[in-house]
């Protein structure tokens, strides 16, 4: 029996399927967790529409503008990688997967810069907010704001650890053309990751 096939799974196979199927649920409920937070901030904006769009205004929409292309490209190396390890080469999926990782640090560092702008000009969550938006809509709009980017940055963070530990695995040997299911959903977390700044870029930055 496969070496890489866990003591409770009868074939590599079914346990794919069952890692697959469990990868999939995960992703189910945070599309719940990012729905829900993309509700609150329709039903917000609407309550506070002039505010919301005056404070939309002092985003800076380059830096998303940016960023967005940055994670697209990272999620066309991570299909890549994905493709080369079916091929059997390990090595190039972990040059990819290293590639995407530093795509993603791309994204981190402008978001920390775009941050950085909102401390300095008082632009901050809830009783924090000292800028120049009259009553409590700026800050309701600046804590989702933090709420929503922050939390996708920290799901960004999760998912550079992930293709570093897996792209690492892949370049030592331990996963290959025959054995490649770990890589796949490492793969299917990124995406997930950029597909949710495809929603969140739009929704904050643009309307």
């Amino acid at each position: 029996m496969h070496s890489a096939v866990a003591h409770h799974f009868e074939s590599l196979e079914k346990q794919g399927q069952a890692q697959r199927l469990g990868m999939w649920l995960f992703l189910a409920t945070e599309v719940l967790l990012f729905t829900a937070l993309f509700a609150a901030y329709g039903v917000y904006r609407y309550l506070y529409t002039d505010a919301f769009s005056q404070a939309s205004r002092s985003l800076e929409t380059w830096m998303g503008g940016v960023n967005t292309f940055v994670l697209v490209t990272s999620s066309f190396t991570v299909a890549m990688g994905l493709d080369a390890v079916v091929k059997g080469k390990n090595r190039r999926t972990g040059l990819l997967f290293g590639l995407s990782i530093l795509l993603g640090c791309v994204f981190m560092v402008l978001k920390g810069f775009e941050y950085r702008h909102h401390f300095l000009h008082a632009e901050l969550p809830g009783p924090f907010y000292g800028g120049p938006i009259a009553g409590s809509g700026g800050s309701m709009f600046f804590s989702l704001y933090f709420l929503i980017t922050g939390l996708h940055a920290f799901h960004v963070l999760v998912g550079m650890t992930v293709l570093g530990v897996i792209g690492a695995r892949t370049w030592l040997g331990r996963y290959g053309a025959e054995h490649h299911v770990p890589v796949e959903l490492a793969g299917l977390y990124w995406h997930l990751v950029d597909l949710i700044w495809i929603f969140v870029f739009p929704l904050i930055y643009l309307i």
